[in-house]
């Protein structure tokens, strides 16, 4: 009996702590990605917009009550920015700038991130960068990965998964 007590109250912990997480306000919205009507939170631990029931954020819904169409990395009205792809996904374009962050997603899907003086990220005709403070690390369309970060470098052959490391 005393089991069965400390997992429901440790249950009814852990449901309180998440609650808390989340913000008060609400939204009713259609996530654009499965197309199900979903409700939309910030979560106050990470400040991002997720689906209330599931927790995983939201990268583009629209408002129901607004009919505005949303992104939802940034909380940016994307109304008219959006494509759809050979997939038959929703895609967002255009420019996102905020404190401290900027991005540009192109038509193709190419796009750009800057944060701070010291983050960029860049994917463009199937390759991708990212670099932050001394790590860097690129991905080409073959599918070859080099990483360096301070004097190590490795390299990753993308058809035989050979790996090479120099420091």
């Amino acid at each position: 009996m005393k089991t069965f007590i400390l997992i429901w109250l440790g249950a009814a912990g852990l449901v309180t702590w998440s609650a808390c997480n989340r913000a008060n306000g609400s939204i009713q919205a259609i996530d654009l990605e499965t197309g199900e009507k979903i409700t939309v939170i910030e979560d106050i631990a990470s400040g991002k917009i997720v689906n209330e029931k599931t927790g995983e954020p939201v990268k583009l819904f629209v408002n129901r009550k607004t009919n505005d169409t949303v992104y939802g990395v940034t909380g940016e009205v994307v109304n008219g920015k959006l494509s759809m792809s050979d997939e038959g996904k929703y895609v967002y374009y255009g420019k996102v700038k905020g404190d401290g962050y900027k991005m540009e997603v192109e038509r193709d899907g190419d796009y750009t991130i800057k944060r701070g003086d010291d983050y960029k990220e860049k994917y463009e005709n199937g390759e991708y960068k990212v670099k932050h403070g001394d790590y860097k690390k690129e991905v080409e369309r073959d599918g070859d990965v080099t990483i360096k970060k301070g004097d190590k470098k490795i390299k990753i052959d993308g058809e035989t998964g050979e790996v090479k490391v120099k420091n």
